[in-house]
């Protein structure tokens, strides 16, 4: 069917609510992007603008998924089903309801559902799922987009999500849920628990495992922020029990809010993101701001620098981190210890992690790689997990959860802050200490935002110019280009481009996998940082007057 035949058959069964929606709108390419074509159900589950339409989130493709999910479960695990499901969700607006949806239509099928009482951050889910040997788990979040998205993320039953071998055959069950009309969502009351706090403070004690002052640090002055999201209470209470009494939260920001009044996007990355944190911490004194955001699986953090707050970025702080952890379990580090990071993720913290002879290995973007190796050295014992990262803020260590983990992330870069500080040392200090050992890196991510049916083809259609390009004309400085959609190594093949640098940094090409967005990302290499900068704003001109973008 044509997409005006999709949407007049919505017309004819969708509930009321959904036909007055689906009645009030006018603009004809609005109708056409709703409905010429399903939401699409990737390695991340699903993400989109929330309304009605297949290609919106609303409670019928959040019951497709569940559908398709069910029918997955009961052809992986027939055997195995009354090991169920566990579900969680944001602050986001819908975000219970589509979490109730999920669970209703899962119950149905016959699978047993705990879903949480209250909104919980992703590492509590993750953590939730191994801690309960479930079959899987699903968290209803947008992450960190604007207040109009949101989502559906599956997790397998390592509490890591799905890796493509296995997201591809869930994509096909749910693909071939074609009725939406008639999906069972009566749910079974009798297959359905509730969870509270206390499995929350089962994870805060597992999370608390990697504490390096035990509850007793030295002290520091913290303003933190949840963005409106679900790391409020979790990131304070492990902020307690690792000892530390100066926490104040942002309170313009602290009470769960989907429509993020007072950010344009809840997004740590973001320098707007920390404002009110900022303006908090000088007003206190504090000696660092951290924020998580709506589903606290993320983190970003700005650190006193004399009298003015410095932002850190996601591979600084990685590489901080690395320097950290490594500095001070260097008694129990072995052969086997290893560093995991992406391939668009800076190379200060390999260096660093090599430097301690600490192995590092390289997988796809997307933390369910990370997960994966996680899982597969449980098995065969050949590394020892120490940490793992990427560029957009995402951090683990410790393997109570397997996604990225911003509650025991806030209490390792806190307690490393409060270690420096008693040395008379700021974050930033200790930045400028490893760029003078090991080279200055210039690391920026620059994301292009296009939207619908033609911002789609425009991305296509860089990647295949990108390809087809003579680069080495564009930048002579470049040595050695990598095409993960041949494949390298033992990767599976993705669509990322990667170009080497004679300098000893590169440039990479990716579609973002969950948002309307081609990633353009940097990690230059050069004496001093004007000289790398210099080098960004060079080679960023090229590609954009080269694929006719706007940065």
């Amino acid at each position: 069917m044509g997409y005006k035949d999709v949407y007049n058959d919505w017309l004819f069964w969708a509930d009321e609510k959904t036909k007055v929606e689906l009645l009030s709108l006018h603009d004809e390419k609005d109708i056409e992007d709703r409905f010429y074509k399903d939401l699409e159900f990737g390695t991340a589950g699903l993400r989109g603008i929330m309304g009605a339409g297949t290609n919106r989130m609303n409670r019928y493709t959040v019951a497709r998924a569940s559908r398709g999910f069910a029918d997955y479960l009961h052809h992986t695990f027939p055997e195995e089903l009354e090991r169920g499901v566990v579900i969680a969700y944001d602050s986001r607006n819908h975000s219970r309801e589509f979490a109730v949806e999920a669970a209703s239509v899962l119950t149905a099928a016959g699978i047993p559902v705990r879903i949480f009482k209250e909104l919980e951050p992703i590492p509590v889910l993750s953590f939730s799922v191994k801690h309960f040997h479930a079959l899987g788990g699903i968290v209803v979040t947008a992450s960190h987009n604007p207040p109009e998205y949101n989502g559906y993320k599956v997790y397998g039953p390592d509490g890591g999500q799905l890796v493509p071998s296995k997201a591809d055959v869930l994509t096909s069950y749910v693909e071939a849920v074609k009725d939406l009309s008639h999906i069972d969502d009566r749910g079974n009351e009798s297959l359905l628990s509730w969870l509270d706090q206390d499995v929350v403070d089962l994870f805060i004690d597992a999370a608390f495992r990697q504490s390096y002052y035990k509850g007793n640090p030295p002290p520091l002055s913290i303003v933190y922020t949840p963005l409106h999201g679900s790391g409020n209470r979790p990131v304070r209470k492990i902020l307690a029990k690792a000892g530390f009494r100066d926490v104040k939260v942002v309170k313009e920001q602290e009470l769960p809010d989907g429509n993020f009044p007072t950010v344009k996007s809840p997004n740590p990355e973001n320098e707007e993101a920390l404002t009110l944190g900022i303006r908090l911490g000088e007003k206190e004194g504090a000696d660092i701001v951290i924020g998580t955001d709506p589903d606290s699986d993320r983190i970003g953090a700005a650190v006193r620098n004399g009298d003015r707050f410095t932002l850190i970025t996601g591979n600084q702080m990685g590489a901080l981190l690395t320097y950290f952890l490594c500095s001070t379990r260097k008694e129990r580090l072995t052969a086997a210890s290893t560093l995991v990071k992406t391939v668009v993720t800076g190379e200060l913290g390999a260096d660093i992690a090599r430097d301690f002879h600490v192995q590092v290995v390289e997988v796809l973007t997307g933390f369910k790689y990370i997960g994966e190796k996680i899982s597969r050295w449980k098995e065969d014992g050949s590394h020892d997990f120490l940490f793992g990262y990427e560029e957009s803020y995402g951090y683990l260590t410790g393997t109570h959860a397997q996604d990225k983990d911003a509650v025991v992330t806030a209490m390792v870069i806190c307690e490393m802050a409060a270690c420096f500080k008693e040395k008379g040392l700021t974050l930033t200090d200790v930045l400028e200490k490893l760029y003078e050992k090991y080279g200055y890196f210039y690391d920026k991510s620059v994301s292009y935002t296009l939207k619908g049916l033609e911002g789609q083809k425009k991305i296509r259609s860089i990647m295949e110019q990108a390809r087809a390009l003579d680069v080495k004309q564009l930048f002579p400085s470049i040595t050695v280009v990598e095409d993960f959609e041949k494949g390298i190594g033992d990767l599976p093949k993705e669509n990322v481009l990667k170009y080497h640098l004679k300098e000893g940094g590169w440039m990479a090409i990716r579609p973002s996998g969950t948002e309307p967005k081609i990633k353009f990302y940097y990690s230059l290499k050069g004496k001093n940082e004007e000289e790398a900068t210099e080098l960004f704003r060079k080679y960023k001109a090229v590609w954009e007057k080269q694929f006719g973008l706007e940065g």
